[in-house]
């Protein structure tokens, strides 16, 4: 059965309409095989102003649902994604490519972020602060901001929206969407799911969750438009520098999840056999195409020939085929400019003087892009290791003391995540305190990626700075007010100030 046919028996498992194929649509392109699965109609600009209204327009009256009484939809929402599950995670592998039990984790995290939210939208608190003045209260309250945009990226299309979606909705926002174009099929799908959750709990949908579709000129329409007053975006530096930029011009909030040159440290003491296991995952899980994917690997040089040998070993028993195949680890890249990407960088690597080992392209009966992981032993931290290239890529380079190997942790544009692998405690404080990693995310003992909601997730310099998720990153979707009360009868002025009329 071609995946155009899987497609539609799975959003009529849903119970969400999929769009018909249109002349001149947006092409959706299934990465397994290349083939087209639909041509999707775009959203025009007329459409967009009338979604951004609609959420408006809704937002004005969610803000005054009790916070409970909004986290009831997102509980209703959690549970067709629990019910849905497989189904969900087949879309996921069908138009992203990662394997089957990624697609499945995918949406565990959509129902993981819906869970936090529903316990969140009872904890919306802030702080009474004494006051200087007698008779006085100082409060702090926080408020719903209003129309949150979420722009999301193609390797995770439904988890990051939902980190979004589910607090911003919680929180008493409303949401406009603007998904990958190289996955939007996913964002129609798990949309309509909430939307049918809204219905069954006996709310309007209309405005709650708006989906657009088109380019970057639709997302460049999101950023401009003036009731939107959260932009949250994912995806590559240089897109979020453009969206930070115009939302600095226009005052409004952005919360953004950028690029990652992610590395790792293994030390003398290290289990070797787990970091193995753990680099491996990190550096060639979604086939290298996680902002968390590990990039760089700094290896202690007593260690560094029996732990490449032990890494060289994992790679060339990779099983390297369909996604939706059991037993399969490492599905196809995205599409023709990300294999494009990642053998330039191969060819860079070389030109340095690196030793390169696989990374070719390998057959498959699917005719998509495979490719075998690729690793990169370096003679210095130099040329493409330097930079993100969103393709499974692991330099390796040996280190002498943990100063060296931390500094070079450092030396790059991007401070998303990073890890240590030792059994010796002070390294591994040391690692994490503020003489270490300068990451928003530093391990010990596990890999790069797969973050758990419950943290907040996001990072420094070039990543953006922005957090998401768990801990307190409801509040990127609020306003704070502070708030001062004279329950008293007499009027004493901050700071001692005397005004007498």
């Amino acid at each position: 059965m071609s995946y155009a046919s899987q497609v539609s028996g799975i959003f009529g498992k849903l119970g969400v309409e999929l769009p018909g194929s249109v002349s001149g649509g947006l092409e959706v392109r299934s990465p397994i095989d290349g083939n087209l699965i639909v041509a999707l109609p775009t959203t025009s600009e007329t459409e967009f102003t009338a979604a951004v209204e609609r959420a408006q327009v809704r937002f004005r009256s969610w803000r005054s649902v009790p916070a409970p009484q909004r986290g009831a939809l997102v509980r209703a929402f959690s549970e067709k994604a629990r019910q849905h599950k497989h189904t969900l995670g087949r879309l996921v592998t069908i138009e992203t490519g990662k394997i089957l039990q990624e697609g499945l984790g995918e949406v565990q995290e959509v129902i993981d972020i819906c869970e936090f939210a529903v316990g969140q939208s009872r904890q919306l608190y802030g702080l009474t602060i004494a006051s200087e003045r007698p008779d006085h209260k100082l409060l702090e309250t926080w408020h719903p901001l209003g129309v949150v945009g979420i722009i999301s990226a193609f390797n995770f299309p439904m988890a990051v929206w939902a980190w979004n979606a589910a607090l911003a909705l919680v929180c008493g926002d409303t949401l406009v969407w603007k998904p990958s174009e190289k996955t939007p099929l996913c964002a129609l799908a798990i949309n309509g799911l909430l939307l049918a959750a809204a219905r069954e709990v006996g709310l309007d949908c209309e405005g709650l969750s708006e989906v657009v579709i088109g380019s970057r000129d639709l997302g460049e329409a999101l950023v401009a438009h003036p009731d939107v007053r959260l932009v949250s975006a994912t995806g590559s530096t240089g897109m979020g520098r453009a969206v930070g930029e115009a939302c600095a011009r226009h005052f409004k909030r952005s919360l953004l999840e950028l690029g990652g040159n992610n590395a790792a440290i293994v030390c003398p003491s290290a289990d070797l056999q787990l970091a193995v296991r753990a680099v491996t995952f990190a550096a060639v899980g979604t086939a290298g195409q996680r902002c968390t994917s590990l990039r760089r690997l700094f290896v202690q040089r007593a260690c560094y020939a029996q732990f490449v040998k032990q890494l060289r070993t994992a790679y060339q028993g990779l099983p390297i085929s369909n996604p939706l195949a059991e037993g399969t680890l490492i599905g196809p890249l995205i599409d023709e400019g990300s294999h494009g990407r990642m053998q330039a960088a191969l060819q860079a690597a070389k030109a340095a003087g690196a030793t390169v080992h696989f990374g070719e392209r390998v057959a498959s009966e699917n005719g998509g892009l495979y490719v075998r992981p690729a690793l990169v032993e370096m003679p210095a931290q130099t040329g493409p290791m330097c930079e993100e290239t969103f393709a499974p890529i692991l330099y390796v380079l040996p280190y002498d003391d943990l100063g060296q190997a931390i500094a070079w942790n450092n030396a790059v544009a991007h401070g998303l995540s990073s890890a240590i692998f030792t059994r010796d405690l002070q390294e591994a404080e040391i690692f994490i305190s503020s003489r270490g990693s300068d990451c928003g995310i530093s391990n010990v003992n596990i890999g790069t990626s797969g973050a758990e909601i419950g943290g907040a997730f996001g990072g420094e310099k070039e990543t953006g700075g922005g957090r998401e998720a768990g801990s307190d990153a409801w509040k990127n979707y609020m306003r704070r007010a502070t708030n001062t009360i004279n329950y008293g009868t007499s009027l004493p002025l901050a700071q001692g100030i005397r005004f007498d009329v």
